[in-house]
């Protein structure tokens, strides 16, 4: 009988080793960086009871923000640097809970694959009135950089590529020039848009997508004109934009 529970006690002991070694050496997933995984978070900031005294609804603030993982770890830190909310709007969480402007915080990936992460962040406020921002980031995933056009677009071309996105602003300024009608207003509308023009220092908010790049236009209207705001989106195809992409930067791989 001691004979058996000795074998069967070797028994044992032989297969957790193996299973153990074999465990150690299956291979472990890689971290390519060629795309992050991003999880989302819930937080309810809760302001004190003097500070929403004079109005109820502004006791608390919803923020949603993306945890990201899944990167290498000297990219997944410069991520997370980008992402940290003092670098978003310039306002941290606590600053967020001890004022009473914020409703709501929240994000949207727009694309996240080929070595490339792009996200708008927004938020949602009031004070005198309702307001609204946005913040664009586009990463490149292989250094955890911040795009900018000199990394994308052909450095003697950059200003033909700003010549043609505001073609495309100038073209949607005279068709809404067009929809008014009342000549009491038409002058008005035509001296609000007499400036409005796409220029270098626009170029520097794009957002990219499997098919092209989207460029983005704040014009910076007034809140009471607003309404009269350019959409301030003009995109275009990888192909149309293939003599002005650098084939070396992080947006060749669309145009080989």
């Amino acid at each position: 009988m001691r004979k058996i529970i000795l074998v069967f006690l070797s028994f044992l002991i032989l297969t957790s080793v193996s299973t153990y070694a074999s465990q150690a050496n299956a291979p472990k997933p890689s971290i390519t960086d060629e795309h992050a995984s991003i999880q989302r978070r819930r937080i309810v900031l809760v302001r004190s009871a003097k500070l929403a005294s004079n109005a109820s609804y502004k006791e608390r603030a919803v923020v949603v923000y993306p945890v990201v993982s899944g990167l290498s770890a000297p990219v997944l830190g410069r991520v997370r640097k980008v992402f940290d909310f003092k670098n978003i709007f310039d306002y941290s969480l606590k600053e967020y809970r001890e004022d009473t402007w914020l409703d709501e915080f929240s994000y949207k990936v727009n694309y996240n694959g080929h070595y490339l992460l792009d996200v708008t962040f927004s938020q949602s406020g009031s004070a005198a009135y309702p307001d609204d921002q946005t913040k664009h980031f586009l990463i490149n995933l292989r250094d955890g950089s911040v795009v900018k056009p000199s990394d994308v677009f052909e450095a003697h071309k950059i200003t033909q590529v700003v010549a043609v996105v505001d073609r495309q602003l100038q073209r949607e300024i005279k068709d809404r020039k067009e929809e008014e009608k009342d000549p009491a207003d038409k002058e008005a509308v035509d001296d609000t848009y007499k400036d409005l023009k796409f220029q270098l220092k626009d170029l520097d908010d794009f957002s990219v997508g499997p098919k092209g790049i989207t460029f983005l236009y704040d014009a910076g209207f007034p809140h009471v004109i607003r309404a009269l705001e350019p959409a301030g989106r003009y995109f275009f195809s990888y192909s149309a934009l293939k003599s002005f992409i650098k084939r070396d930067g992080p947006l060749g791989q669309f145009v080989q």
